[in-house]
């Protein structure tokens, strides 16, 4: 178990303007220096090619596995695959689910298209149905209240649930536990969208147990755009992948054999790679930016964000605005909900005059912080709220 403790701030390891405040890791992480000097590395690797070799395919993504084993504590890294984007996971994901008409899928309400457009598919291909558990209008206890409805969704003919750790408008955290207990009792499968939690809040695979997880790598996981990683369970162990890959089937690691086709696939999970996925650009990068979220602590960035945000949260309180109870959310990204008379157009404004980067996403701010953020950016941020009540 990771000790948590303090983190300096780390601002020094990336290259942030300082004319602007970003506050929208949530939106898109910055890239960390090293992970830069990385990438330029990989990128001119490309250069002289005969040095491309056994390490830069091979090699390189068995340690990518290792470190994001690592980070959500999976016992076998060989249940990590490389994949593209979120939207590929979860379409292994509807390729091998067993769904018969009259089933259900559920998901919350306002869920991230990229974990609803295959299900909806797949609900009308198989005669299925959508369940989709809309948020409460309830202001007070709206997590719990939010957490309760989910739950009760869940019955015999829920073949799949499949939801995000925390939701990506506003942070409201959806307790997982209880999800995977209630899906257990009942024969249902539960998949996890991790991009907006998976390295920046505690997610154990092992406690967990989820039957799928899949994370992009440009948002919490601190990566490049457009690789993304799946921990795939026991379920589809004899599943059928999206493509069929050389670099996937048994004993592809000898170029010298690869015109002996073989039917076996790659141990493990590793039938669901993507082709290409020894990107000799994105995986060092990914690469580096997973060795420096280990080497830090899931449990400690965190901890860092809880200490910068909480302060500024109980301040929102005090003027009106509501934000869910820490029960509920994380304190790395929190939705700021305004009172009916604050205008949200005014306060974009604000925000935009000061530079505080944040998203809008429907009737809510959502702030997102990190390692790179300090006390002066929350009180810049507070002082935009401050003039619009």
């Amino acid at each position: 178990m990771q000790t948590t403790s303090l983190l300096p701030c780390q601002k020094d390891k990336f290259s942030l303007p300082n004319d602007a405040t970003y506050l929208n890791c949530s939106y898109m992480a910055p890239l960390m220096k090293s992970v830069e000097d990385v990438g330029i590395r990989g990128l001119r690797l490309k250069q002289a090619p005969q040095r491309i070799g056994h390490h830069e395919f091979f090699g390189e993504v068995e340690e990518l596995r290792a470190a994001y084993a690592q980070l959500i504590h999976a016992e076998d890294p060989l249940r990590i695959v490389v994949i593209p984007s979120v939207s590929y996971g979860m379409a292994i994901v509807a390729r091998n689910l067993k769904l018969e008409k009259g089933d259900n899928i559920v998901v919350v309400g306002e869920q991230f298209p990229s974990n609803v457009y295959p299900w909806q598919k797949l609900a009308r291909q198989q005669q299925a149905y959508i369940k989709t558990v809309q948020a409460p209008d309830d202001r007070e206890g709206r997590g719990r209240l939010w957490n309760e409805h989910l739950l009760e969704a869940i019955d015999e003919r829920t073949r799949l649930v499949a939801i995000a750790n925390v939701h990506w408008s506003d942070g409201t955290r959806f307790d997982l536990k209880a999800v995977r207990q209630r899906t257990h009792e009942l024969g249902a499968l539960m998949v996890i969208d991790g991009t907006q939690s998976v390295g920046a809040l505690p997610l154990d695979i092992s406690e967990i147990q989820p039957d799928a997880l899949i994370c992009a790598g440009y948002k919490w996981l601190m990566g490049p755009y457009a690789i993304s990683l799946a921990y795939l369970g026991p379920y589809f162990d004899d599943g059928e992948p999206l493509e069929e890959g050389w670099i996937s089937r048994y004993n592809s690691e000898d170029f010298t054999n690869l015109v002996n086709y073989q039917d076996r696939y790659q141990p493990g999970a590793l039938r669901y790679e993507m082709g290409e996925r020894s990107n000799f650009i994105l995986v060092p990068m990914m690469l580096q930016a997973l060795q420096e979220l280990n080497d830090w602590g899931v449990e400690n960035v965190q901890a860092y964000c809880q200490h910068l945000a909480e302060p500024a949260i109980d301040e929102l309180l005090q003027l009106g605005f509501l934000v869910e109870e820490p029960t509920f959310r994380g304190s790395h990204m929190f939705g700021v909900r305004l009172p009916n008379q604050v205008d949200m157009a005014k306060l974009q404004q604000k925000l935009n005059e000061e530079g505080v980067l944040v998203s809008v996403r429907g009737n809510s701010v959502r702030v997102s912080v990190h390692l790179y953020n300090d006390k002066e950016d929350l009180k810049k941020l507070l002082r935009c709220f401050q003039a619009v009540v």
